[in-house]
């Protein structure tokens, strides 16, 4: 079932339409979500025209179709159809994210990234989106419109966050106001690898740089974090370095006592005799 061609009007929602033909056969479940979300936003946008009404009667149809020509639970379930969703966006999010860390900068990175933006909005179906959610879809928007513009320059990107970034991805609003149109093939563009393929290479891991613990001010192996050495604000009974800290030799208790012995032996004679009659009455 084909539907027709989009009216002027709903130039905004082509994007994730696109987006929803790239997945029809890689991923049915992200197909039918993405045009779900166009839907929805089409008819905010204008649904008493006569063309964009005849749009979004065949865009119902066609998703009626979908839903129950598809044996899904993630299409029947919104709660299985959110999780699957929200775990597509990250992993083409995190694929995007890894390869601007390792400064491998590219036109699939861009795609990445602007798919990335465009997936964590079609989650708005199921309800308003979470604070986590909202900020990787305004930075996904953010980088793609960022690496696009530095690769149009022929300038090199900055991998990773930038301070302004907030200010800069604060102002990204849903469907293509990034700056920059989604580029097709005869652009160069390819879509973004299957998720499920997703491989971080050796050195898509980010580690920090030799002089990252003196920018960063990380505490050594031997100072606390105001470069104190340890133990300096240990309570009064830790010693100051516990690895060199002798422990104080033990003290021999003392019993105060006014017993003593008796000085005469003879003593001893009698009270043996005692507890030898005693004994003996007993038997």
């Amino acid at each position: 079932m084909s539907l027709p061609p989009l009216p002027p009007q709903l130039k905004a929602i082509q994007h994730y339409l696109k987006t929803a033909t790239e997945h029809d056969k890689r991923d049915p479940v992200v197909a039918y979500y993405c045009r779900l979300f166009a839907l929805q936003n089409g008819m905010e946008i204008d649904k008493k025209s006569p063309e964009c009404r005849a749009f979004h009667v065949a865009l119902m149809d066609y998703l009626e179709k979908v839903k129950t020509g598809v044996d899904s639970e993630a299409i029947h379930n919104e709660v299985v159809g959110q999780a699957h969703m929200e775990n597509y966006a990250l992993k083409v999010f995190l694929f995007a994210d890894n390869e601007d860390r390792a400064g491998r900068f590219n036109k699939n990175v861009v795609k990445s990234f602007y798919t990335a933006g465009m997936l964590f909005d079609t989650m708005s179906v199921f309800g308003e989106l979470n604070e986590d959610i909202d900020k990787n879809r305004k930075y996904a928007k953010w980088k793609a419109a960022y690496i696009h513009k530095c690769l149009k320059n022929g300038e090199t990107p900055i991998p990773g966050p930038q301070n302004e970034e907030g200010d800069e991805a604060g102002g990204v609003q849903p469907g293509g106001a990034i700056g920059f149109e989604q580029p097709g093939p005869s652009q160069g563009y390819a879509p973004p690898p299957d998720p499920s393929s997703y491989q971080p290479g050796p050195t898509t891991s980010y580690q920090p740089g030799p002089s990252a613990s003196n920018s960063l001010n990380l505490p050594g192996n031997n100072t606390s974090p105001n470069g104190a050495p340890t133990g300096t604000h240990a309570p009064p009974s830790t010693p100051q370095d516990p690895q060199n800290a002798t422990r104080p030799a033990p003290q021999q208790a003392s019993f105060n006592t006014d017993w003593k012995p008796p000085t005469n032996s003879s003593l001893y004679y009698y009270f043996f005799l005692y507890i030898k009659k005693f004994n003996y009455t007993c038997l």
